[in-house]
């Protein structure tokens, strides 16, 4: 487990952030998003909320209210690589809840561990898989986000392909 000390961003980068953005406006999202990119896990842990909040002096609790409101922050650390899996309804006849099993299966994650509301990272922190509401390509449904990139049409062969050539090596479904 990963220790309070190493979840903490600098002191010293946490001022050299505020520092840029000071002044500027969208002082408070700018400055988050980027403490959020140079942490090596790509979140923002409670010590490190905590110390923005006194360094710039916002209430803790107005900073909670914006990193919660906002989907693009995380509270959990993230891994490597993202996943990211459309739930609108075209996807979801189109079987977007199959490819989200399957990347359960190959992953190793219980069976419904992963739901809307929820992100999952895989123990060794090599992928993070989400759901989104809609990515509005309805028509070229199912969809699925890999590090950003959008793929259309996804079925199991292309989502397993996909997977691979991100993870430098082939990847096969799990027997439970």
């Amino acid at each position: 487990m990963e220790s309070t000390q190493q979840s903490i961003v600098s002191e010293i980068t946490l001022d050299s952030i505020i520092e840029k953005h000071q002044g500027k406006p969208g002082l408070l999202l700018t400055t988050l998003e980027e403490v959020q990119e140079v942490h090596p896990l790509k979140f923002l842990p409670h010590e490190t909320l905590t110390r923005l909040s006194q360094k710039m002096r916002i209430p803790y609790t107005q900073m909670y209210s914006v990193v919660t409101f906002y989907s693009f922050f995380n509270l959990k650390p993230q891994g490597k690589h993202s996943i990211v899996v459309c739930r609108g309804t075209a996807c979801h006849t189109k079987g977007s809840k199959g490819l989200l099993d399957e990347i359960s299966t190959v992953f190793g994650i219980a069976s419904g561990e992963i739901d809307s509301e929820q992100s999952v990272t895989t123990a060794d922190n090599e992928f993070t898989i989400k759901t989104v509401a809609c990515f509005g390509q309805c028509a070229q449904s199912p969809v699925v986000a890999v590090d950003g990139v959008i793929y259309s049409n996804v079925n199991s062969q292309k989502l397993l392909k996909i997977l691979a050539k991100v993870n430098d090596k082939p990847l096969s479904i799990r027997v439970k």
